[in-house]
């Protein structure tokens, strides 16, 4: 069957009040950015409290629907069979033809839907319901009404045309991205992170990505592996702003000055500290990491704590409460599992110390730190000053 349209249904949007129609623009927005590679051309619009995609001659109907599919803020894709409005028997007759080619074994049931937003139309929503209902039946004597629990659910709108459709297709959620501000998400080369940003961006931020890289030590394939999650992880979030940082000398300078035990602690510093400075440059609202309650020594709430003395910008930790097996489930539902686990290193996971610190004392930790006093802020600074950016989308 061609469907013309997609009507788009939206959930926490509704919700808005007077402030619905900014929420309803940007998904717009969204959709129009995630549709531009798409095959075939496409007219989005609002109408009537709805959204809908009208396709313009032939286009690829699977790869609409899955890149419709990674837009947040939206929770229903119905393709839609869209007609003009032409009498009521018309309209029966469009239905019955319908109900044929979408269901070709005919032992179902089902239950009509209708929605009379065209007020001036001769027959009110439940006498449509009543006489499409009917015509159906008598077209195709096996099929059966459920009121309560039919197999499909028939909806039909009246509006300036006529609009059929009984097929849901789930959408992420959530909110569209860029209505509630931008963070700073620390992309590793690991599986959290990437899952991380994705649940914040769910929530309408929008997404830049900090990567620290510690060449020799790390390769450039660990890098193109960050690169390739930020781009995986950019179907949902939109484009990200990627701020390659090379960190060799400040985690030679650590490994050289501090005690082994406190190396995690004081290079994940260091590492806010950075991020932290592109995120305030770049107007960014907070911080966002990957990091889950005793997960590694790193993660302890003591060593927590001490990373965020150095902040001043909040820091969003999306999977605080999740156990590995429920961080890599999302990992795999949005397809960065694979490239997380591929095998290169990066610089979190070189210099780690044997017997890592799980319960550091913030004054000790800074009293570590003033060892490094003489060279630390250089270096900071070279970081900040050389720093690569690549524009992923």
């Amino acid at each position: 069957m061609t469907f013309q349209t997609f009507l788009i249904k939206y959930g926490e949007i509704g919700i808005k009040g007077k402030n619905r129609h900014l929420f309803e623009d940007a998904l717009v927005r969204q959709i129009r950015y995630a549709l531009k590679d798409v095959d075939g051309e496409f007219s989005v619009y609002k109408s009537q409290a709805r959204i809908y995609v009208d396709c313009e001659g032939d286009y690829d109907y699977d790869e609409t629907v899955e890149s419709l599919k990674r837009v947040f803020g939206i929770v229903g894709i119905c393709p839609v069979v869209r007609k003009e409005d032409e009498g009521f028997e018309k309209l029966k007759d469009d239905v019955v033809a319908y109900m044929d080619e979408m269901y070709p074994d005919k032992k179902i049931t089902f239950k009509v839907e209708a929605r009379r937003a065209r007020k001036t139309y001769p027959l009110n929503s439940m006498e449509i319901n009543c006489l499409v209902g009917e015509a159906v039946l008598e077209a195709f004597p096996e099929i059966r009404v459920d009121v309560h629990k039919p197999d499909v659910m028939l909806h039909i709108e009246v509006r300036n045309q006529v609009y059929i459709y009984s097929e849901i297709i789930p959408g992420p959620g959530g909110m569209p991205v860029g209505t509630n501000g931008k963070a700073m998400l620390l992309l590793s080369g690991g599986i959290d992170s990437p899952v991380a940003g994705y649940m914040v961006s769910k929530r309408g931020v929008g997404i830049e990505a900090t990567y620290f890289h510690a060449p020799p030590y790390t390769s450039e394939r660990a890098k193109q592996k960050v690169v390739d999650l930020a781009k995986l992880v950019a179907k949902y979030a939109g484009p990200i702003k990627l701020h390659v940082v090379n960190f060799t000398d400040i985690q030679l300078y650590i490994y050289d000055k501090c005690p082994h035990d406190e190396l995690t602690i004081i290079m994940r510093r260091y590492m806010m500290k950075i991020a932290e400075h592109f995120a305030k440059e770049d107007g960014c609202l907070g911080l966002i990491t990957g990091e889950s309650i005793g997960q590694v020594a790193s993660q302890t709430m003591q060593s927590l704590a001490a990373t965020n003395e150095v902040c001043t910008l909040p820091v969003y930790r999306p999977l605080i409460g999740f156990d590995k097996q429920e961080i890599v489930e999302v990992s795999e539902k949005i397809n960065t599992y694979e490239t997380s686990i591929q095998p290169f290193e990066d610089c979190c996971t070189i210099f780690v110390a044997k017997h890592p610190v799980t319960k550091p004392n913030i004054n000790i930790i800074k009293k570590s730190e003033e060892n490094l006093a003489e060279k630390i802020d250089g270096l900071v600074r070279q970081a900040i000053e050389t720093v690569e950016i690549i524009e992923v989308k």
